[in-house]
């Protein structure tokens, strides 16, 4: 109140003293402290299974362990609830690695310094850094909101080489922290967060809790569409129309639809055939096509390898252009594949058939974060454009890259395998992705003794898994499932060597169990 004549001061201290007289909401509002009875409901209603109850646990666990090496039946807690590959062991690309180095110490690049630095680097490697710290004041310096504009013309490029059709407009890439990010803006724009939850969006079940998670928070309706167990979970249009239909009956405007290709708890991939209907669909009935392909590079199936929505849209003859029959919003992120940099958020998001004036409010979200973080931005140039064929430095990023997939792969296979072989369990093998979900056919008497504590029977017995071996996986009704069905999702990402060590405890503890609740 700085400022405020005596008088204007008298007379908020009348009306404060009068409102705490007679208690009036207002007064009782300010005058109330943060708690979790007050907090925002949509905070409280929004969960993310992937780090919840069973990570918690696991935590504990994992502070027991560091206490008393001792104390419980196993020596390590392995971390299976996450796609984070650098955690369990993987190695980053060396020349990818490299270059954010140079690009983090500019006196490296300095011309004092480069007969060192031209020792313990190549010069594609030296090169390459110099054009990106050429690209901005500094690393530490805020970029352009869209992202550094050197890196958005290798997206447009590493997009036409991949769909080969069409041309890229780099205008319509936005560079931001991870995929979770462009999810996120994309969301914010669609749902217009009214009163009730009448904005929706179409989202796979089993899927990726960002999605459910993002609807809490936005007031929006998550309307479920069930992916096929028995079709190896497929997407089928007639399932997609039937959920759009009853939402629509409820009055919920449903404004786009999500799809993961590959799956993600799922592992599966689309055909081409799928995708041609999903995109007429989303023209069909005016839906905004929201296609998470962050796990592109992750494919396990020589036949059903990896075809991008864009591709299919311009092959189908739609254009990006404003006023076009689709609308199209495609995510990718430096996280998988087989580069893993959780931790260096990096992804993009490309807008295809999406109004200027549209994207201009994705600009300004963008804008109120100033821009994703910098070397963020790099990783996500040095994935869409890595070494080629006569550069010094390609024959190490070919072999760490052939050498990564092809242990991804391994190990892919043979915990699907394992799993499947289990009693009462039922795992497909994976297409793509990172993932395995099987099917647990739990006994009737667990579930009625985990319905007793009020609990979801698959995260009781991710619990159980969990103190007898160590291992976190993320119980299926995290990500949503048939009523009566339980799943877990586990990665493949333990080290190669170690994999069959899980597995066997895996096992251990699921025959013991099985014959605990026969």
């Amino acid at each position: 109140m700085v400022g405020l004549p005596k008088a204007h001061l008298a007379g908020f201290s009348t009306l404060f003293f009068l409102s705490r007289a007679f208690g009036t909401s207002a007064a009782r509002t300010a005058a109330e402290r943060l708690h979790i009875g007050n907090m925002n409901s949509k905070v409280l209603g929004a969960s993310y299974a992937v780090r919840g109850p069973v990570l918690d646990r696991a935590l504990e666990l994992q502070n027991e362990l560091s206490a008393n090496p001792d104390s419980l039946p196993f020596e390590e807690i392995v971390q299976c609830n996450i796609g984070n590959p650098q955690s369990l062991g993987q190695l980053p690309l060396s020349f990818h690695r490299q270059v954010i180095s140079l690009v983090m110490c500019p006196e490296m690049l300095s011309e004092a310094n480069m007969e060192t630095t031209s020792k313990l680097f190549n010069a594609d490697t030296i090169a390459r850094a110099k054009r990106y710290a050429a690209s901005v004041p500094s690393m530490g310096a805020y970029t352009h909101s869209q992202g550094i504009h050197l890196v958005r013309e290798e997206v447009k490029e590493f997009i036409e080489a991949r769909d080969g059709v069409g041309s890229v407009d780099p205008e319509q890439i936005f560079l931001t922290n991870g995929a979770s990010e462009g999810v996120r803006i994309t969301m914010q724009c669609m749902m217009r967060q009214g009163d009730n939850d009448n904005d929706g969006v179409l989202v796979p079940i089993p899927q990726y809790p960002l999605y459910s998670a993002s609807c809490a928070l936005m007031n929006g309706a998550l309307v479920p569409y069930y992916l096929s167990e028995e079709a190896g979970w497929g997407l089928e249009l007639a399932e997609l129309q039937s959920q759009l239909d009853a939402a629509r009956d409820k009055g919920i405007a449903v404004r786009g639809l999500v799809v993961i290709n590959p799956g993600n708890p799922t592992g599966n991939t689309l055909s081409y055939e799928n995708m041609k209907d999903i995109v007429e669909f989303c023209v069909e009935n005016q839906l905004v096509l929201m296609a998470d392909e962050v796990y592109q590079e992750n494919i396990w199936r020589p036949d059903r390898p990896f075809i991008s929505f864009r591709k299919v849209a311009v092959e189908l003859g739609y254009r990006d252009e404003q006023g076009s029959d689709l609308q199209l919003i495609s995510f990718h992120s430096v996280s998988k594949g087989f580069i893993g940099e959780c931790g260096i958020r990096g992804g993009y998001f490309e807008l295809f058939g999406i109004d200027d004036d549209v994207k201009a409010q994705m600009y300004k979200l963008a804008s109120i974060s100033l821009c994703s973080n910098t070397p963020g931005q790099v990783m996500t140039g040095l994935m869409v454009k890595p070494p080629v064929d006569g550069d010094e430095s390609f024959p190490q990023y070919r072999d760490e890259r052939a050498s990564t997939l092809a242990s991804l792969k391994r190990r892919a296979d043979k915990v699907a395998s394992a799993l499947d072989s289990l009693p009462g369990v039922h795992c497909r093998p994976s297409d793509g992705a990172l993932y395995a979900f099987p099917r647990i056919d739990l006994p009737d008497k667990f579930v009625k003794e985990a319905e007793k504590d009020g609990m979801p029977a698959d995260e009781v017995y991710c619990l159980k898994l969990l103190s007898a071996t160590g291992v976190v996986v993320v119980p299926g009704s995290g990500f949503g499932q048939v009523d009566g069905t339980w799943h877990f999702r586990t990665t493949f990402l333990p080290p190669e060597e170690k994999v069959d060590g899980v597995m066997e405890r895996i096992t251990k503890f699921h025959n013991a169990f099985m014959e605990e609740y026969a």
